[in-house]
């Protein structure tokens, strides 16, 4: 199998696992059933009406509380509640837009992408870009009665761009109207108020990553005020970790943009993003964390005066979605995509230590995301996981089988540039240390306190990140630039330490398909190089159990081929003969018995590798009969191809299957003349 193809890190839907538009038709019925007082939906809608400010205010605040449970949201929506807040945004009073801004964004942010589709469907982008334009025009004339209060406008504008964000993220039809709006040159003033307000700045900068990714239409929109209000931002040294996520995801949007810089200035752009993201890296998570939440305490007994802003928001439920931080899986491709669920960016002010700690660990998660991205080809099929692959090695035997592979899997690389600018900030060795196990003193801390206890899962998150860094770094840069043979076998000893350290194998899939996707990524480079493997056969078998009983096909498939790789590095060595079986009867384990074609053709495929030549190979495969298993496996796979292939799998993966199953018929001819010499 060639390099396995990286992947390209999307913005997360926020919560597209919350009740869908769909959900809302289905639970009409039993709706209709329930007493009015189960449902607050009505009455708080009826409100909006009122001639009262205070009121209308009110209303706004409760749905916002309300629409956090999402076995709400279906009540609303019933009642077109987006049409009715959606004037809400433009009222007179600029605390009701605000709360209306805010109602909307919640309930963006935890009905899912289907609600937020219809969000856009019912017409809330013409309210929403009507008062981002008026807030912009009027930052500057708000009066801010004193010194410790918020502007107002600005207050609002944060809650409208964070709705923004979030329709941008998970509608496409919002990408197209912010495009047509202009609405780039009013997130961009936005992003400038930095020096004034980094909260709303950040809200920009999310926005503008999001919206910036995939987008060429936008390309056109981009102009020399919009990169130089970027780069500006990127050389600014503000030292908070605020100011550090502020930086990172300004070079997020400018790698985005890359296309529309000048030429003269495309490598020092480069270099500065590099440097951002590498400088972010240097942070210590295990040292910061622990030093924040000391400071908190130190805060605690000796209290400044609280603002009211400050006294008001702490009366919030929203503190309370910091307890456990959960990830919802969603599928796709046969691959489980972890989504974030939480709402942490509506932290009550006051907390600023927890928001520091958020900021930094946010800002690490996104540059290592940034450097995935930096490291994936444009190729459309970029969505396409390794399930798509076929053999590693193109030496198969004397019948030169896979000959049709390399085509659909041609090495990936970068530019001399990238690879230049990501070896020169030491990206590789940075990224290497953020795969490390959170440090227990961070993960105490946390702990101890509910408000940060959220903070866990994000640490494990920038492992996991880091992990599937690692294998991006991998599987594109020159393998002369990552090091010699230490630097590899220090490497390929870290990752083992992370897998077998503990007396189990970790269950957690999202670390165990990062881990194992940056393991066979090295084992390849490894065995490329003929450097000695660092698993021993227990350690393998024990990999190989594991993975097969996760639900993730991308952990599986690695699984296999790491089995794959490590076996036809053994075949060429003495006395291996044994191990080879214990590999081979695993391969075959999973060829026959897995539910999922792209496994079993994978480890049909470590087969073919494995067994392709040698004495050694010989010999363990007359041990398992393996000329047989085969000859009875090849009818089922076929059958298998042809009644589950067409609509179950692209057309990338059907054509690897077919090479296959070519394969396979070409592999068993080779055994058989084995056999009879």
């Amino acid at each position: 199998m060639g390099k396995s193809k990286t992947t390209k890190f999307k913005r997360p839907h926020f919560n597209s696992v919350g009740l869908p538009v769909s959900a809302v038709k289905e639970e009409e019925g039993a709706e209709e059933e329930h007493d009015e007082e189960s449902c607050p939906a009505a009455e708080l809608l009826e409100k909006l009406q009122s001639p009262s400010a205070d009121i209308r205010e009110f209303a706004c605040a409760s749905i916002s509380r309300v629409v956090q449970q999402s076995q709400t949201i279906p009540g609303f929506l019933q009642r077109d509640a987006v049409r009715r807040l959606g004037p809400m945004l433009l009222d007179g009073s600029l605390a009701v837009r605000e709360t209306a801004a805010g109602a909307l964004r919640n309930l963006s942010a935890c009905g899912g992408q289907e609600v937020c589709e219809d969000m856009v469907k019912h017409d809330v982008m013409t309210p929403l870009t009507a008062l981002l334009r008026e807030c912009c025009s009027g930052f500057d004339s708000a009066a801010v009665p004193m010194k410790d209060q918020s502007n107002p406008v600005e207050d609002v504008a944060n809650e409208a761009v964070n709705l923004l964000w979030n329709l941008c993220e998970s509608s496409s039809q919002a990408v197209s109207l912010f495009n047509k709006s202009g609405l780039l040159d009013v997130v961009v003033q936005c992003l400038e108020r930095h020096p004034h307000n980094v909260e709303l700045s950040i809200s920009a900068a999310h926005c503008l990553h999001t919206v910036t990714e995939d987008n060429p239409e936008l390309l056109s929109s981009t102009n020399t005020a919009v990169l130089g209000a970027l780069e500006k931002l990127l050389l600014s040294s503000q030292p908070e970790m605020a100011h550090t996520l502020l930086r990172t995801l300004a070079a997020g949007t400018l790698w985005n943009l890359k296309t529309s810089l000048p030429a003269a200035r495309q490598a020092q752009t480069l270099n500065a993003i590099v440097a951002t993201l590498s400088l972010c890296l240097d942070l210590d998570s295990g040292v910061l964390i622990p030093d924040l939440r000391r400071a908190e305490e130190a805060h605690h007994r000796n209290p400044s005066p609280v603002t009211d802003a400050e006294q008001q928001a702490a009366v919030q439920p929203v503190e309370e979605e910091m307890g456990e931080e959960e990830e919802a899986p969603m599928k796709k491709n046969g691959k489980t995509l972890m989504v974030d669920t939480d709402v942490s960016d509506l932290l009550p002010r006051g907390k600023e230590e927890l928001r520091e700690a958020t900021a930094l660990l946010t800002a690490q998660q996104t540059s290592l995301e940034i450097i995935v991205n930096m490291c994936c080809s444009d190729d459309p099929s970029d969505d396409e996981w390794e399930e798509e692959s076929s053999s590693d090695e193109s030496d198969m035997g004397p019948d030169g089988l896979c000959d049709g592979v390399s085509n659909l899997m041609s090495p990936l690389c970068l530019s001399a540039e990238v690879q230049g600018a990501l070896i020169n900030h030491s990206i590789p060795e940075k990224v290497l240390k953020k795969t490390a196990f959170p440090r227990q003193e961070a993960t105490n801390v946390c702990r101890e306190n509910p408000s940060w206890r959220g903070l866990t899962k994000r640490m494990q998150r920038v492992q996991s990140r880091a992990l599937t860094c690692l294998h991006s770094i991998l599987s594109t840069m020159d393998a002369e630039l990552l090091g010699g043979k230490a630097a590899l076998q220090g490497a390929a000893h870290h990752l083992s330490s992370l897998v077998f350290a503990a007396e189990e194998i970790p269950k957690d899939e999202e670390f165990l398909e990062a881990v194992i996707s940056a393991m066979r990524s090295l084992l390849q480079i490894i065995a490329s190089k003929n450097i000695s493997q660092c698993m021993t056969p227990q350690q393998l078998m024990s990999l190989s159990e594991a993975a097969t009983r996760c639900d993730v096909v991308s952990v599986r498939v690695n699984a296999v081929a790491i089995l794959g790789i490590t076996g036809s590095t053994l075949a060429k060595e003495k006395g291996t003969a044994e191990t080879l079986q214990m590999i081979g009867n695993a391969l075959l384990q999973v060829a026959t018995k897995d539910s999922d074609l792209v496994v079993n053709g994978e480890a049909l495929d470590a087969l073919f590798d494995v067994f392709a030549d040698g004495e050694q190979a010989e010999t363990a495969a007359k041990i398992i009969n393996l000329l047989p298993a085969l000859k009875t496996l090849q009818p089922v796979f076929k059958a298998k191809i042809r009644k589950e292939g067409r609509g179950k799998y692209s057309r990338q993966q059907l054509c690897v299957l077919d090479n296959i199953k070519i394969n396979l018929r070409r592999f068993i001819g080779y055994l058989e003349k084995v056999v009879t010499k």
